[in-house]
């Protein structure tokens, strides 16, 4: 990617962080700030903020023990700048006391950045107390998703952070935005003449998005209990992907711009009804700590998204992300439609046409499918693919680079206030009034209804890792 622009205001001079002892924070939030003090990027104090009854001492050892269990030989001497700029400030979060505290540890700053790795119920106590004690003017806050729990919470949750933090100064972080594969999507995208005279509804069939995992909850069933896989990664993971894929060509590569054109993306989505989704469930899921008996809530879900556009009326979008699934890969495949004639009559090509894959984990990659003719007489042929596999060592992880452009006013990778309606309000209907979860055995692509979602002769396109190997259709 070319480099991102400065466009709000001066860097920062303080990272504060609220839930500094949680979980966030040792497995991610500390890597991030270790690897941006190893790049040089950080050399300002930081600020955690928690309720643990802790102390300055036992914060750090806190610290060295997320960073050496992320990179178990760790640089040293950036491991030791970044400890000797923590400063801690324990205390409840509705304690006036708490935040005169941060002020004072804030002596000196002016433009501090204030990330709430937090429940999302505290947000709006914390980001008021930051008005109350004047800690708001000058500064930024990163919020960690999720942004709401449907379209009434996320406008409520909106609105409480705009009545201290202009909309420029909010960051709205969703870790999957910062992976470097997603934003060669962009690029990729814009970057190659040759896809714009295909990439529209007269020659697209249909596009795939897959979100697979091969594990379960992980200790999160009380959380997921809570949310589900709707919620947990296709409303914002997944709907990011498709606005990525979708947008038309933005004016520049300014956060205003790239902004504005996601978001008409998703103010484009039809509406989900009931018949568009299918929820899944893996069996074993309500024996689990912390799930209800008789829980409805999904770990798969499958859609079909409408995108009513010039560029893709009546072309169909498929989504699906499940838990628990035959491998762990994020893919996507645009199907491209048949030849307008069938010159080799021999052939029963189906659904096998022509395709472009992009696959953002485990091992990123793009790859062209090309029917090519088989040796012998006759004109018989099969599907070959043009891999490009792209690793690149030394990477930025995501929370690297997500928290190194919120320090720098950088906006682009994160999401606005209207994104987050639009696609709240894509899904809304059907966070309530939706059937019941349909049960599948672990190791399976998730429930068999869910092919129903596709039209003939498609069928969805599974992931396959296998070196060399391509996309392979369901059986």
């Amino acid at each position: 990617m070319p480099d991102r622009e400065n466009e709000a205001g001066p860097l920062a001079d303080a990272v504060v962080f609220f839930g500094a002892t949680g979980d966030l924070a040792h497995k991610q939030i500390f890597p991030a700030l270790y690897g941006l003090t190893k790049r040089g990027m950080l050399d300002v104090p930081v600020v955690g903020v928690a309720r643990s009854g802790w102390d300055l001492e036992r914060f750090r050892l806190y610290a060295r023990d997320a960073v050496e269990q992320s990179e178990p030989a760790p640089d040293q001497g950036a491991l030791d700048r970044l400890l000797g700029r923590l400063r801690y400030v324990d205390g409840d979060y509705g304690d006036t006391s708490t935040f005169l505290a941060l002020k004072d540890a804030l002596t000196g700053v002016h433009h501090p950045v204030h990330y709430l790795a937090i429940p999302p119920s505290l947000f709006g106590l914390v980001v008021t107390s930051l008005g109350a004690a004047g800690l708001a003017d000058g500064s930024r806050v990163i919020i960690e998703k999720p942004f709401g729990r449907d379209l009434a919470s996320a406008r409520h949750l909106n609105a409480s952070v705009r009545a201290v933090f202009p909309e420029e100064s909010i960051f709205r972080i969703d870790h999957f935005l910062g992976k470097e594969a997603v934003e060669n999507l962009l690029y990729v995208r814009f970057a190659n003449s040759f896809l714009e005279p295909i990439w529209n509804r007269n020659q697209i069939a249909n596009v795939q998005i897959t979100m697979a995992e091969d594990f379960g909850l992980q200790g999160r069933e009380k959380f997921y209990e809570g949310v589900g896989c709707l919620r947990d990664v296709v409303e914002n993971h997944l709907f990011q992907v498709v606005s990525l894929l979708a947008m038309e060509p933005p004016s520049s590569l300014s956060s205003t711009a790239l902004r504005h054109e996601t978001a008409r993306v998703m103010r484009s989505l039809v509406p989900l009804q009931p018949s568009d989704l299918v929820r899944g469930q893996f069996a074993g899921y309500r024996d689990l700590p912390g799930v209800a008996g008789d829980s409805d809530v999904e770990t798969y879900c499958a859609l079909r998204l409408t995108i009513d556009s010039w560029r893709w009326a009546g072309v169909p979008w498929y989504l699906r992300a499940g838990k628990r699934l035959p491998l762990t890969a994020t893919e996507i495949v645009v199907q491209f439609k048949g030849p307008p004639t069938r010159l080799f009559q021999s052939e029963n090509v189906g659904g096998d046409t022509n395709y472009l894959r992009l696959r953002i984990a485990p091992h990123p990659a793009i790859a062209l499918a090309a029917r090519v003719k088989t040796h012998g007489q006759g004109f018989a042929g099969e599907q070959r693919e043009l891999l490009l596999q792209d690793t690149q060592s030394d990477e930025q992880t995501a929370y690297e680079r997500l928290i190194g452009d919120a320090m720098a006013g950088r906006s682009m990778l994160f999401t606005s206030e209207e994104t987050v309606e639009a696609a709240w309000a894509a899904v809304d209907a059907t966070l309530r009034n939706h059937e019941r979860v349909e049960p599948y055995e672990p190791g399976s692509w998730g429930p068999v209804s869910a092919n129903d979602l596709l039209d003939p002769p498609s069928g969805w396109h599974n992931p396959v890792l296998a070196a060399g190997a391509g996309a392979g259709h369901a059986a």
